[in-house]
Formats: structure tokens, sequence, C-alpha cells
């Protein structure tokens, strides 16, 4: 009997969180580790007391056919990563991992080649999170030092002359 690795095993559990996700378009599950401790969860869906897009029946970017990375302050959804930072205390997320899992919520099938986007990646930094694994498959998945995301400010892409 193969045992699961314990990356995959915390990808497994972040997969699972993403069941809860409200979101129409990507169901996007997050855990937070330290010292093989699961920190927080999170997943995306509309703020607290908001209604969310499965209630509604709609989800605007959808509808509006709004590219992925494009326009997120017309999304509902509060992120699975920013919702699992907000639940977690800041002093045991300094050197964590973030593990990070999206689902298509309807077919239910694993979406590689995801990342966190712009502003969560701010708030990871800020998290003091020094590790994100997102999951591509149910056996591959893809690594990201944080630090590196510091030194590769995306934000300045195409802004100053960069």
């Amino acid at each position: 009997m193969n045992r699961v690795s314990k990356i995959n095993y915390y990808l497994d559990i972040a997969e699972t969180v993403a069941e809860r996700s409200t979101c129409m378009r990507r169901a996007f599950g997050a855990i937070i580790v330290k010292n093989d401790s699961i920190i927080s969860t999170g997943y995306n869906g509309a703020p607290r007391g908001r209604k969310n897009c499965m209630d509604l029946g709609c989800c605007m970017r959808e509808k509006l056919q709004i590219p992925r990375g494009e326009r997120y302050e017309l999304c509902r959804a509060v992120h699975a990563e920013a919702n699992a930072i907000i639940a977690a205390p800041r002093d045991q997320m300094l050197g964590a991992t973030l593990y990070l899992c999206c689902v298509n919520p309807m077919t239910k099938e694993l979406y590689g080649g995801t990342c966190s986007c712009s502003m969560c990646k701010r708030l990871v930094i800020n998290a003091g999170i020094e590790q994100v694994i997102v999951r591509e498959d149910k056996e591959n998945y893809t690594v990201y030092d944080v630090a590196d995301w510091i030194i590769s400010d995306d934000s300045l892409t195409g802004v100053f002359g960069y």
C-alpha cells in the first residue's frame, strides 16, 4: 500500500475545503500549515452575510466574459487565501506554508496552472507565509517561494519603465 505524500495529503485537504466555495467559476480551497499543524482554512465566497453567486444564480465576471486574472473588483468573492489569512493569527503564519487547490465547480475536475492573484500575493507576503504550494493534478504540484514574489514585484510590471 502506497502512503500519500505529506504535500499531497495537505493538498487533498485544500481540495476538500474548495467544496465549500460558493463561486460558480472556480472553487478554491486553501489551508495554512506550520510545523505539521493546520493553522486555518479558507475558500472563496461572498463576505459573510452577503448573497453569493450560487444563491444569485449568476457570476458577473462570467456574464461579462472577463478573462482570468482581470477585473477582480467585479467579483463578489473573498479569495481562499485571504479567508485563510483572515482566520489565522499572524505569529502562527510566520514561516508557514499555504496549500492551494482549484476545482471546476461544475465538473469537479482540477484546474492546473493556477496561482494566487496579485492581491492575494500581497496578503501572503504580509502574513509572513514562506511557501505556497499549488496543486496541478492529483500527484503534481508547483512550489512557490514567497521571497521570489518580493524580488520579482509583479505590481511594477509596466510601471516606471520596468
